[in-house]
């Protein structure tokens, strides 16, 4: 968070209804938060430049554009100095398939989320990245088959509302 700007509850409301929709008008977004439109459009600016909005973007539906894949790999590392961890998250930022990654506790040390057109296509990806400098020891994957639901926006009343 950023040091000097307290979010209160109305900060945390516009922020909530921007994520749920980012086209909305600013109208629209202060009679939801209970605003007048130019205090809120204040809010909204300060946030942009504190940096709590990062950006709009599109939630794209990817199933229209043909058939994809994804795939949750667990990747353990060789070895586990602050530069092993360094170059593999630098290699694997290049890799546009790869469009999550956690370093995690536990039984492994990442979590990937890929999204290919396919098992081949997931397959050529990791075993470049096997031949490569990765610094891969071992890695498990788990081709999703279903997802019931994926939430694009956090609930961050129920997060941080009790904070403001």
């Amino acid at each position: 968070m950023t040091l000097g700007l307290k979010l209160d509850r109305i900060d945390l409301k516009i922020l909530a209804q921007l994520q749920q929709s980012g086209r909305i008008t600013n109208v629209e977004l202060a009679d939801a938060v209970g605003l007048s439109p130019s205090p809120c459009l204040t809010r909204v600016k300060r946030l942009e430049k504190s940096g709590f909005i990062d950006g709009y973007s599109a939630q794209i539906n990817l199933n229209k554009l043909g058939e994809m894949l994804t795939v949750f790999t667990e990747v353990t590392l060789t070895e586990h100095r602050s530069g092993d961890f360094s170059r593999f998250e630098s290699k694997i930022r290049k890799i546009d398939e790869i469009v999550e990654c956690h370093l995690v506790s536990g039984g492994y040390d990442y979590l990937l989320k890929f999204v290919t057109r396919g098992v081949s296509h997931y397959q050529s990806i990791i075993e470049g990245m096997l031949e490569g400098d990765y610094g891969i020891e071992k890695y498990f994957s788990y081709v999703v088959i279903k997802s019931p639901f994926i939430k694009h926006h956090y609930p961050i009343q129920k997060l941080f509302g009790d904070q403001h």
